[in-house]
């Protein structure tokens, strides 16, 4: 048991980690040799990068920080079925019962891990696209419907922030509606909570009328979403 509960201490350390990983500051860096903190919104998620670097380096950063979620749930999976190949898992753990939890667990772990990175004093972005990637690894559907419901509402209102949130308030709805695991549903209630909190900034914005929308000049009014 003590072996099975160290493998699990190490996933979620794992997990942190790959979500701190600083894609977006990196990537001003090497291209610009800038701190994108001290750029646009200061944050170093993708909007952030798309609107200091450029379509092509927030697209990528997009994608980088998408696939560290993704990757996240996947490398659960196959620490479990490593555990289970190597009889590291005691008789007595039901691995259908525990997996949805330890999944859930890395989940939060690499969320927290993009938007309080180790390595950037505890900052970051917003989580958005991270969260996607775990969604995409937890239920494809899901996944994918969130995308929907925030590809549906950027149509209307060209408003990225708005977008990621309808898309954190759907998610536990997607969830319900797909049948998911009860420990998905609380990370989607958990995970969209964060990040509509990780929005307050955009709320205000969006309050008084003044948050941007895509192909504004983010010099007066940045906006801050899909980090």
């Amino acid at each position: 048991m003590l072996t099975w509960l160290t493998l699990g201490g190490a996933l979620l350390l794992v997990a942190y980690l790959l979500g701190s990983t600083p894609t977006g500051y990196t990537a001003a860096r090497v291209l610009k040799g800038i701190d994108i903190r001290e750029h646009g919104s200061g944050s170093t998620g993708a909007t952030n990068v798309l609107r200091t670097l450029g379509t092509v380096p927030g697209m990528f950063v997009l994608l980088v920080d998408a696939l560290k979620g993704y990757s996240a749930i996947a490398s659960t999976h196959w620490l479990v079925n490593f555990a289970a190949n190597n009889q590291l898992i005691p008789p007595e753990v039901n691995i259908s019962s525990w997996l949805p939890w330890m999944v859930t667990s890395a989940g939060l772990a690499v969320v927290l891990g993009h938007s309080k990175s180790i390595w950037l004093g505890f900052s970051g972005g917003k989580s958005v696209a991270t969260s996607l990637g775990v969604l995409l690894a937890m239920s494809w559907m899901v996944g994918l419907s969130t995308i929907a419901v925030f590809g549906l509402v950027f149509a209307f209102s060209r408003i990225v922030s708005l977008s990621s949130i309808a898309g954190a308030i759907a998610v536990t709805l997607l969830m319900l509606f797909f049948h998911q695991p009860l420990a998905y549903v609380l990370f989607a209630l958990t995970g969209g909570f964060y990040v509509i909190l990780r929005h307050r900034s955009n709320i205000e914005r969006l309050i008084a009328g003044t948050e941007p929308r895509i192909g504004q000049n983010s010099a007066t009014q940045p906006e801050q979403s899909l980090q």
